[in-house]
């Protein structure tokens, strides 16, 4: 998988060209024995063709719009692109009327230069974390796919646009770990920003209080430079930060709870790695972090702001929506205001004791999810499928309520399953805790990036 960095690269020296990066993407998208019909829920085959016919044609005059220009990207089914309809993952809004614009991020991505492939399959109004979709089918992980394993989700359809190059970037959301899910699930890197630091106008809402912006991509690299461009920043360039010497803190409570064995050993083995490196490794306790479950056990922001957004649809065509998500949803409908007011003063609150405790590292380490992407013959039955995916956003989601950055990437052994490493950054670090991982990903990953 060639980074954004080569692939302009090559553009720009020849090597080439939008057209060709295109055909391929199409091709693999179209191909019968892949996973691109289940990837994808609209394909922009002409557009795509004509964007990159135009980029190249510049470049042949030695006019170029961008370093990007002509690179093809992914873009999530909740996302307005002028002229489609945003149906977000469901049958209910297929009959909507097209967008009459593209929503903040796809113009800025336009902006810059890439290419929109298409839009990328995801569960059902963003809601859940393993990437089921009843409606449009679920695309299958990439490791062991003979057996059918989960994508994760929500951005399902994203992550496996980047693992099966269909495209080169993706964009999705996270609002619970829906970025950073699907990357740990299949061995790529998904990074989920500060919350409103990249817009959601546009984007059909989850959460208003959780939901962010982020990219999925093949390396720490590409994904700062989707970063850039989607929170609209004068610089692409990634500082990579040293290794030795930083500070890394590393929960003993409720993010180290119920690791799978390969998931526990892939974690060990990732933090012997950091300190061979030089880093710093600090366990604490962080014990606040267990005043969670019972913080949210009335259905928590996502519960809540979901039945609003949903609420008329539920009562009038219910039978419409998968029941699984339909199921969470309803939920959170017997959550009060003054239930919801508690929430907001319980996150603030726990917000400011977290901050305390972390403000002397870097960043915070642990698993990604503390599961290797489900077998979906596992997730048959409703009982185990709303207890796998509690499991997997179990450490993601704690990065959303406290409001800060986080990053997953690949920490695994070439070959096995494959287990995200999630760096936790403080709020609005975002770039600072990019140039961090991209050591971390240099001395942790399953394979050298070319």
């Amino acid at each position: 998988m060639k980074t954004l960095a080569e692939l302009a690269r090559d553009l720009e020296g020849g090597a080439s060209t939008s057209r060709r990066l295109v055909e391929e993407c199409l091709s693999r998208i179209a191909d019968p024995k892949g996973e691109g019909l289940r990837t994808f829920v609209k394909v922009h085959a002409e557009s795509a063709r004509a964007a990159a016919d135009y980029y190249d044609r510049l470049r042949a005059h030695g006019v170029t719009r961008s370093r990007w220009a002509g690179i093809p990207v992914s873009i999530k089914d909740l996302f307005d692109v002028a002229g489609d309809v945003t149906t977000a993952g469901s049958q209910l809004l297929r009959g909507g009327p097209p967008a009459s614009k593209d929503c903040a991020v796809v113009a800025r991505l336009r902006a810059a230069g890439f290419v929109p492939i298409g839009r990328t399959n995801m569960t059902e109004f963003a809601y859940s974390g393993l990437g089921l979709n009843p409606h449009y089918g679920t695309p299958l992980n990439p490791f062991e796919r003979h057996r059918g394993r989960a994508p994760g989700g929500s951005s399902s359809g994203a992550a496996i646009s980047i693992t099966e190059e269909m495209s080169y970037g993706a964009v999705g959301t996270d609002t619970g770990g829906s970025t950073r899910i699907p990357a740990a699930f299949c061995g790529i890197v998904g990074f989920k920003p500060t919350a409103r630091r990249v817009p959601t106008s546009g984007a059909f809402p989850l959460s208003p209080t959780l939901d962010s912006v982020g990219p999925l991509a093949g390396s720490v690299a590409c994904c700062a430079a989707l970063d850039a461009i989607l929170a609209d920043e004068s610089t692409d360039t990634l500082d990579v930060v040293e290794l030795r010497g930083r500070r890394f803190a590393v929960p003993t409570h409720y993010v180290l709870d119920s690791l799978e064995s390969h998931v526990a050993r892939s974690f060990e083995r990732a933090i012997r790695q950091l300190r061979g490196a030089g880093a710093q490794i600090f366990e604490i306790p962080l014990a606040e972090l267990d005043e969670l479950p019972s913080i949210n056990r009335k259905g928590g922001f996502a519960g809540a702001e979901a039945y609003a957004v949903h609420r008329e649809r539920l009562e009038a065509q219910r039978p419409q929506f998968d029941p699984r998500v339909s199921m969470r949803i309803l939920s959170a409908r017997d959550q009060s205001a003054a239930d919801y007011i508690d929430l907001v003063r319980a996150r603030a609150d726990l917000q400011r004791r977290v901050d305390g405790q972390l403000t002397q590292f870097d960043a915070a380490l642990m698993p990604t999810t503390p599961i290797v992407a489900p077998l979906l013959q596992d997730l048959e039955s409703d009982e185990e499928y709303v207890r796998i995916n509690q499991l997997a956003l179990h450490n993601t989601a704690v990065t959303n309520f406290l409001d800060r950055c986080a990053i997953s990437v690949p920490c695994h052994e070439a070959g096995s399953a494959p287990v995200g490493l999630m760096l936790m950054g403080p709020h609005g670090g975002d770039r600072r805790t990019l140039g961090i991982a991209a050591a971390v990903e240099a001395v942790v990953t399953p394979e050298p990036k070319h």
